[in-house]
């Protein structure tokens, strides 16, 4: 069992988004419709586990089955849609079977695309916000250093809320238009 880890923000994840990515789209062909980093590792400022999350949104998500050698082939465990229908879910471990990236595929401008960009582009415009959830995710580390679970749960009804918070921020009026960014 690994320990829960949570760090100070790594101004270096930008970049291992971007380099990873390239990876994706290559392995991932021509199906991609685009990549975004997500997770807390994409809130600049917070504490959050050192792990990369990507969202690929893609125009096919029956076909990302076919790609699977060629995820494992750049480092990926394949998956499936591992408890959440819709979604093709790929880990990657580092040599010391530590995680270090994770790839959420769904269908391009899914309810789950919108979820998570929704989340993270509302945590970026709330800083307040983004730093109660890195504190969160920093005392929850604390409490469960050896359960996955006790952290994840532990989040549960902080994410619930941000997720209602950011989805009535998106659809909000501003200057005249309508929703927030992207």
């Amino acid at each position: 069992m690994k320990k829960v880890e949570v760090v100070p923000h790594d101004p270096r994840w930008r970049d291992a988004f971007e380099s990873e990515a390239e990876r994706i789209v290559a392995a991932l062909g021509p199906n991609v419709f685009a990549i975004h980093h997500i997770g807390s590792t994409a809130i600049p400022g917070i504490h959050a586990k050192p792990v990369i999350d990507l969202l690929v949104e893609v125009d096919d998500i029956e076909a990302i089955d076919a790609r699977g050698s060629a995820m494992e082939s750049i480092g990926y465990q394949v998956m499936g849609e591992f408890g959440m229908p819709g979604r093709r879910y790929f880990r990657k471990d580092d040599r010391d079977g530590t995680r270090t990236h994770q790839v959420h595929a769904f269908r391009a401008g899914s309810g789950e695309v919108k979820r998570h960009l929704a989340f993270r582009d509302y945590m970026i415009a709330h800083p307040a916000d983004a730093e109660r959830y890195g504190e969160l995710k920093r005392k929850l580390a604390e409490e469960y250093p050896w359960s996955m679970d006790g952290y994840v749960e532990g989040k549960d009804g902080f994410i619930r809320e941000m997720d209602r918070r950011a989805a009535e921020w998106r659809s909000a009026p501003r200057d005249g238009l309508l929703g927030g960014p992207g």
